[in-house]
C-alpha cells in the first residue's frame, strides 16, 4: 500500500472513530495510538508511522465495539 493511500485510510478511521463516540456518548480507549502522536494530517510522518497508527486505531475501535455488542444471537429462518 502506498504513503498516500495508508493516509486516506488513517481519516477515514479517524472518521469512523468520531462517529462511534457521537453515536455511543462514550470515548474510546485510544491510549496505544495517542502514544504514537500521527494524526491523518500529520504527512510528513513516515510510511511506517501511519501504518503502526492505523493498526493501533483499528485496534481501539473494533475492541470498543466488541465490548459493546451483546454476545451474538444465531441466525433463524422464518
Amino acid at each position: 500500500m502506498k504513503k498516500q493511500e495508508l493516509i486516506h485510510l488513517h481519516g477515514l478511521l479517524a472518521e469512523v472513530h468520531t462517529q462511534i463516540e457521537a453515536w455511543e456518548d462514550d470515548e474510546i480507549e485510544l491510549t496505544e495510538y495517542n502514544t504514537l502522536g500521527v494524526r491523518p494530517t500529520s504527512i510528513h510522518k513516515s510510511k511506517t508511522d501511519h501504518k503502526a497508527a492505523v493498526f493501533k486505531l483499528a485496534k481501539g475501535i473494533t475492541g470498543a465495539m466488541r465490548d459493546a455488542e451483546p454476545e451474538p444471537v444465531a441466525a433463524q429462518a422464518d
